[in-house]
């Protein structure tokens, strides 16, 4: 056994359908935790949970508007009962608009700020009453906020998520201070990933393309290379392992911190 085992805990990674959740839901596996997928994306999600599954972990699916109080409430319930418990929660969900500061559209900000900041405050307020002493699964354990890159560094075009992933930051240490000073046993944290060839960082790509802030999609990729010391993109699997790290007994003193995965982009 090593401090990253994580045998006989019990995740809920929310957005875990597929991208950097999926990823992280995998490596949480495993590590050898029990996984649930939370996600609006049912088939996508269910599809994830019995490819995980499939190699020996116990996993599940619970379909989840992360901005809907009760359904946060139903899910943790549902983890909870399904896996036995819940010991880590990923709050990975998150939706990213691309504009510039003179385009902006309310309604986008606004859906940013629900998936984003609600969605991770609502997790974190289930998680938090899941995990203390009197609740149900009663064991402390480890949140998991997932921030952005683009919460420590000025990037064009993302100036309604870069508040977003800010907001989650701060969220993050005040939830922190919170769950220490009250006992609950709980650390909370968040990571920063710098962009991966996902879905989601593709098409922020296309975005910068179109709005003509870089020549190329191409030229929109090699100026975020070209901003990384480490030279090039991150991958699915170096934020899965940070979020296994965080998890982990191996981070059992760290709480209220925000850790750069971002190959020293943000430095």
């Amino acid at each position: 056994m090593t401090v990253f085992d994580l045998s006989g805990r019990k995740a809920l990674v929310t957005g875990g359908a597929r991208g950097l959740g999926a990823g992280m839901a995998e490596a949480l596996a495993n590590a050898g935790a029990a996984v649930m997928i939370g996600d609006l994306l049912e088939a996508e999600g269910k599809a994830t949970a019995d490819a995980i599954g499939s190699k020996g972990a116990t996993t599940g699916f619970v379909n989840l508007d992360v901005t809907d109080d009760a359904a946060w409430e139903a899910a943790i319930a549902a983890t909870v009962q399904e896996l036995g418990g819940l010991d880590i929660l990923v709050n990975n969900a998150g939706i990213e608009i691309t504009s510039l500061v003179v385009d902006i559209n309310p309604d986008d900000v606004r859906r940013m700020c629900e998936v984003n900041i609600l969605g991770t405050v609502l997790g974190m307020k289930h998680g938090l009453r899941a995990m203390r002493p009197d609740g149900p699964a009663g064991a402390g354990g480890s949140i998991i906020n997932i921030s952005s890159v683009a919460a420590t560094i000025a990037f064009p075009g993302i100036a309604g998520y870069s508040g977003t992933k800010s907001a989650v930051d701060r969220m993050t240490r005040v939830a922190a201070q919170e769950s220490g000073k009250l006992g609950y046993g709980v650390r909370v944290n968040c990571i920063y990933p710098g962009l991966v060839a996902t879905e989601m960082g593709l098409g922020l790509a296309t975005d910068m393309a179109k709005l003509g802030l870089f020549e190329s999609v191409e030229a929109a990729v090699g100026g975020v290379v070209g901003l990384t010391p480490l030279g090039r993109l991150g991958e699915v699997p170096d934020m899965a392992d940070a979020v296994v790290f965080l998890a982990s007994d191996a981070a059992r003193f760290i709480t209220g911190t925000g850790l750069p995965v971002d190959g020293g982009m943000g430095m």
